[in-house]
């Protein structure tokens, strides 16, 4: 069931309505007592949208994005992706909703160090049965400036050049959502700067809603909204 409601972006008419999460909360019960990580989180998020979520280091940023992800499981609420609610189904239905429709930036890049550069923006293709995984894979990586560095091992890469790497692999199989989680965290300023710079060219080319946890301002001003976690809630 596609959900119809749609909310004005900051480019233009209203969009419709992608990601919702709704009475979000996630408790962990501890051998002393039962901490409260996130409490009533509700907010939508338009297709083709930017949003950054900041707060304090232990606000909750990452556990709310592994909430939206499917990765993690909530205590209380729902997240509805196109109108799916993604916990009124099972993991490998969710897993098929973040092949078909997510990719994912990390901190920690995330590369599988086996492989090669091509090697790992070609894996989500190949595993979603493209058979234009080469092809596509050789594209991306001389989109982020990585042509000439297509049979490298991670290991061989800089800081910089992983994170470009992960980006041609988040963007390879076309997702409608890409989440990243403080995407420029271990890399110096500079280098940061140029990552943030590719990440949001291109978002706007492929059109894709960002959903970006950061704890970085600047960063977080290149988004159309923010939204802030203090102590686990939405402020």
């Amino acid at each position: 069931m596609t959900q119809r409601n749609a909310t004005p972006t900051a480019t233009g008419p209203a969009q419709p309505i992608i990601l919702t999460a709704q009475n979000l909360g996630k408790v962990v019960q501890t051998q002393d007592e039962r901490l409260t990580i996130l409490e009533d989180i509700s907010f939508r998020v338009a297709a083709g949208e930017a949003i950054a979520i900041v707060g304090a280091s232990g606000s909750g940023k990452s556990t709310l994005l592994g909430l939206l992800a499917g990765l993690d499981l909530p205590t209380s609420g729902t997240v509805r992706i196109e109108g799916q609610d993604i916990f009124a189904v099972d993991e490998d239905a969710r897993a098929r909703v973040r092949g078909e429709k997510m990719g994912f930036v990390f901190q920690s890049f995330q590369l599988l160090p086996s492989l090669t550069a091509i090697e790992n923006v070609m894996l989500p293709l190949e595993l979603a049965g493209r058979r234009d995984a080469e092809d596509s894979a050789r594209a991306l990586l001389d989109r982020v400036g990585l042509g000439h560095r297509l049979t490298h091992y991670p290991k061989s890469l800089s800081g910089g050049e992983q994170q470009r790497v992960a980006l041609a692999r988040a963007f390879a199989p076309g997702p409608r959502i890409l989440l990243a989680d403080e995407p420029t965290g271990n890399l110096d300023a500079h280098t940061g700067a140029q990552i943030i710079e590719l990440l949001f060219e291109m978002n706007a080319e492929l059109g894709t809603t960002l959903v970006l946890v950061t704890h970085d301002p600047a960063l977080a001003q290149r988004c159309a909204r923010r939204l802030t976690l203090s102590a686990g809630r939405m402020v």
